[in-house]
């Protein structure tokens, strides 16, 4: 390998590294070609199993600031990068391992936090995500329905109340101080129709004190 293929394999699991939500760390010795597309089939959508160098992993790991790894990087290595849902990977591990115990699983990290064989097994053994939402789902349904129903009170009020008020309006246009206009369109701008009534009657009174001084004048 040339010295700038290692250089973009580095870049390049430094990358998967950090991009990923954890990684799982084996050694795949004793496996074939086959058996490792059949890994790798199992992991689709969940994680993507690489072959690794450990010289460069060791380097990569380092750049990515992984920790608890770099010592682990030794015989023939493999890491799962997780992808998708943790536990369906650490599922998948499982489940591959008891058919093909060559698998070894030596440790990995989640989430920034290193995992031990035995808390990688233990995470195996958890329900999925989806399961567990599913689950969560069915027990707020109830207070869920609670809340909808203290939402839906006030608006159901308002559109009686809008309701009255159209057909009000409707009998009498005048209730909107729209007198002369279609009701439709007094109901649609109430508050409109409202401020131009509150201007008409407001726009009455200064012409009456108007009336005043001229009265006077003519008395003088």
């Amino acid at each position: 390998m040339s010295r700038a293929d290692k250089t973009k394999a580095v870049a390049d699991l430094t990358e998967r590294f950090r991009s990923a939500s954890g990684a799982v760390l084996t050694e795949y010795r004793g496996l074939s070609v086959a058996e490792l597309r059949e890994l790798r089939s199992a992991l689709r959508g969940h994680a993507e199993y690489i072959v690794v160098k450990n010289t460069l992993t060791q380097i990569a790991v380092k750049e990515a600031e992984v920790e608890g790894m770099a010592d682990m990087l030794v015989g023939p290595s493999a890491i799962a990068f997780i992808t998708g849902d943790p536990v369906e990977a650490s599922k998948g591990l499982k489940e591959f391992g008891k058919e093909h115990p060559a698998l070894l699983v030596k440790g990995g990290y989640l989430d920034g936090s290193p995992l031990t064989p035995d808390e990688i097994n233990k995470l195996a053994d958890l329900e999925s995500r989806e399961v567990l939402l599913a689950k969560l789902a069915g027990a707020m349904k109830g207070s869920m329905s609670q809340a909808v129903s203290l939402f839906a009170a006030p608006l159901a009020q308002t559109a009686r109340s809008l309701e009255a008020l159209r057909a009000k309006a409707e009998a009498d246009p005048t209730v909107l101080g729209g007198a002369g206009e279609p009701a439709a369109a007094a109901a649609a701008e109430p508050e409109v129709a409202a401020e131009e009534e509150t201007k008409t009657t407001a726009g009455d009174e200064p012409a009456a004190a108007d009336e005043a001084p001229a009265a006077e004048a003519q008395e003088g």
